[in-house]
């Protein structure tokens, strides 16, 4: 059985700011590329037997600069669909909702095309996720390089917890976490790894 491998891309505008960020497609800032490049002796010497990204460009450029050869664009791989709190900053939503938890609470209907996710919702997501590499870890490493409140989520459903206990596991920029297995049962081997 393989290791799953998890990448938050590089540092965006918002992401340095607390903005939440799904949908809006960020570029990385100077430094997230600098990030994103340290990543490769991480992962060099690595054969992935299934390489996925978010579509969305700060992921996919994540990949690129960290030298993820061959990875294929996953929609399910998106980040949270923040609707209503998109571009907003949790502090700000705390003034008028100050016990606000996006793990409980989920968020409000944003735009046309942006309803917004509970965590139940964005769990079904990362289930699916995890029900397409199971047949790819069997044959070795699979990475995913994705978004923060996503990867945490596809970490509890990976350890068998609830999608709100993403929660439980602070995930930063430009980092690399690994998924293992000790006796047959799920493990975190490494969170948030930078050279």
């Amino acid at each position: 059985m393989g290791d799953l491998l998890l990448v938050r891309h590089g540092e965006t505008e918002w992401s340095r700011s607390g903005q939440h960020t799904s949908w809006t497609d960020l570029p990385l800032t100077r430094a997230g590329e600098e990030q994103a490049k340290s990543l490769a002796p991480l992962l060099s010497g690595r054969t992935f037997s299934l390489a996925l990204t978010s579509p969305l460009h700060r992921a996919a450029r994540t990949a690129e600069l960290a030298g993820v050869a061959r990875a294929v664009p996953d929609p399910d791989l998106h980040e949270w669909d923040y609707g209503g709190y998109e571009g907003v900053t949790t502090v700000e939503i705390h003034r008028t909702r100050p016990d606000w938890s996006l793990w409980t609470d989920g968020v409000p209907p944003g735009p046309d095309g942006h309803p917004g996710e509970s965590p139940a919702e964005v769990g079904a997501r990362a289930d699916r996720v995890l029900s397409r590499v199971a047949a790819a870890l069997a044959e070795g490493d699979v990475i995913l390089v994705a978004h923060g409140h996503f990867l945490r989520v596809v970490t509890a459903r990976r350890l068998g917890l609830a999608p709100a206990d993403g929660r439980l596991f602070q995930l930063a920029t430009g980092t690399v976490s690994r998924l293992s297995t000790e006796h047959g049962r799920p493990v975190v081997a490494e969170w948030n790894t930078r050279p």
